[in-house]
């Protein structure tokens, strides 16, 4: 029997779809620790397959994690949303595509 090692964090219905194409899987249910410290390995991991695709499903599976992650740290989606539009009251968006070249102090 062949196998193939991930332990890697996944979504919550893969192992019941890696059992419904024939195949099976073993897992593991993290602790709180362990499951932050996976959830940021998992933005890393998104993060670059964003950079590697540039499409916009890795930006989904992106915005999927970075949604884990607010939670696993005991936050609400409401809190994200609030203290990003806090944010961007205050300092404005990206819209305006401004790359900032040099600061001068006199």
């Amino acid at each position: 029997m062949k196998h193939i090692a991930y332990n890697k964090l996944v979504r919550d219905f893969i192992p019941e779809i890696i059992k419904s194409s024939g195949k099976s899987c073993t897992t593991e249910l993290l602790s709180t620790e362990d499951y932050i410290r996976m959830i940021d390995e998992k933005l890393d991991e998104e993060l670059a397959e964003y950079h590697k695709d540039k499409n916009i499903e890795e930006l989904a599976d992106l915005l999927e994690v970075i949604r884990a992650a607010a939670v696993a740290r005991g936050y609400t989606l409401e809190d994200l949303e609030r203290v990003r539009a806090e944010k961007a009251a205050k300092r404005g968006g990206f819209e305006k595509r401004i790359l900032l070249k040099e600061v001068y102090e006199d």
